[in-house]
């Protein structure tokens, strides 16, 4: 039976919110299982080499590409070619970012399982689970990586792309099981450790996180072959681990590696210019934002891009780059999901269209109540004017006890307007503790709320 040669698939970037890419999913109700495996670690695992340039494929794959789909044409029965063209497909959003790529992985899929059904065509089923998960269908996801562990319960691939989507959706007590059946099954992977680095990240545990995603990147190194992607995508991911809690030089030379690793790779160039517009140099972080930018227009890159426009008096480059955020976002969506989170969020820091982006948090969250997406509808909802409910939902974001100096800005705000002053000062001072710099907008408003 065909299956997708590349299983490990880096979560998208706009599976969270503004400013924290990647890492941002969550378990509950996972406390003993998360600290048995962090615990597990004694000593850290050696470190990486220094960072190396290694050899783009994407000849190679666009080739592949062209040769699969005259395949297809040619014979549309052909679904082992149609689950390698998804595959490669997939490849190259990862790589480019771009989501044209998202539809066409889907459409070979489905014209896989076409040709063969799915209990014959394990491969096509795959692509499929793979596809709706990039696209943000998290329920289809679901169901479809559900079926694959019905199928063949003793493989780890159908529980890894599972618990990724119950994390998504917010059932955090079955993503557990899964991730645990998919670490017994498949063993130290890079696929394993990052998913526990994740699970490390979202309750607190920073080192546990950088340990682990330290032992993906080895691991991601020992391959034959080597992926580019998957090694800037692991040295990226220890950099926003680092700027998570405010270690900007440490998050740079991440960033930076990951740029020799991979030049010109969108994620890092984005994060860079996060990590040198926390440490003020406001020049520099323009520069590597509008190459990410021109490499990948995302509503995430393209906001704070205006961002530091608005910062430095561009004000008319910052209004075109806001209202670019709004056309990108619903010319690109996929399913009706794939920036709804982005949006909303964007119009609540700036204050635009309050209304319109609490329908869009509230929406999204009636199916997927992860603590992001509580996040979303506490942070929308104050903007609307909706008190109350914004102190509930804000409850429901910190439930798992994760260090994020975004949810505890926007706890100390909740509470500022609810009058809890005491819990406000508390909040605000966790958050620029934490991470002074967490968004060079957002950071300075929760400066002056403090001040007051």
């Amino acid at each position: 039976m065909e299956h997708s040669s590349n299983l490990f698939i880096p979560h998208p970037s706009s599976l969270i919110p503004l400013f924290l890419l990647a890492f941002l999913l969550s378990l509950s109700g996972c406390g003993r299982s998360v600290s048995t495996e962090t615990s597990s670690y004694i000593q850290p695992p050696p470190q990486p080499p220094p960072a190396a340039s290694l050899p783009s494929d994407a000849e190679a794959t666009e080739g592949s590409i062209r040769f699969l789909e005259a395949r297809v044409k040619s014979d549309p029965d052909d679904f082992i070619a149609y689950n390698k063209l998804a595959s490669y497909y997939l490849q190259r959003q990862r790589e480019v970012g771009d989501v044209k790529y998202l539809e066409l992985a889907a459409r070979a899929a489905r014209a896989s399982l076409e040709a063969m059904p799915a209990e014959q065509n394990l491969g096509g089923l795959t692509a499929l689970a793979q596809s709706e998960f990039a696209a943000h269908d998290f329920t289809a996801a679901r169901d479809h990586a559900r079926e694959l562990t019905e199928y063949e319960p003793r493989k780890s691939y159908g529980y890894q792309m599972l618990g990724d989507a119950l994390v998504e959706l917010g059932d955090y007590d079955e993503a557990n099981a899964a991730f645990e059946r998919m670490r017994q099954l498949g063993g130290s992977t890079v696929t394993t450790e990052t998913r526990l680095a994740r699970l490390a990240m979202l309750h607190g545990d920073t080192e546990g996180a950088t340990r682990r995603y330290t032992a993906a990147l080895n691991l991601a190194l020992d391959a034959t072959p080597v992926s580019r992607e998957t090694v800037a995508w692991c040295r990226w991911q220890l950099g926003e681990t680092a700027f998570a809690v405010g270690d900007y030089k440490t998050a740079e030379q991440h960033d930076r590696d990951a740029l020799v690793t991979f030049p010109d790779y969108y994620r890092a160039l984005f994060s860079l210019g996060r990590a040198r517009a926390a440490q003020n140099d406001l020049t520099g972080a323009i520069d590597q934002m509008e190459r990410a930018v021109r490499r990948f227009p995302d509503p995430i890159y393209v906001a704070a891009l205006g961002d530091l426009y608005k910062l430095t008096g561009r004000e008319k480059e910052a209004a075109a780059e806001y209202a670019l955020v709004e056309q990108i976002a619903r010319l690109n969506q996929l399913n009706g999901t794939l920036y709804n989170r982005q949006l909303a969020l964007f119009l609540a820091d700036h204050d635009f269209k309050a209304q319109d982006a609490y329908l869009n948090a509230t929406k999204e969250y009636e199916v997927r109540r992860d603590i992001y997406g509580a996040d979303a509808v506490a942070w929308t909802a104050l903007k609307a004017g909706k008190i109350e409910e914004a102190q509930a939902a804000i409850k429901e974001a910190l439930r798992l006890g994760t260090r994020d100096a975004r949810l505890f800005y926007h706890a100390g705000m909740i509470a500022r307007a609810a009058g809890d002053r005491p819990s406000a000062r508390d909040y605000l001072e966790r958050a620029l503790k934490l991470n002074p710099q967490f968004d060079p907008w957002q950071a300075a408003i929760a400066g002056k709320a403090l001040a007051e």
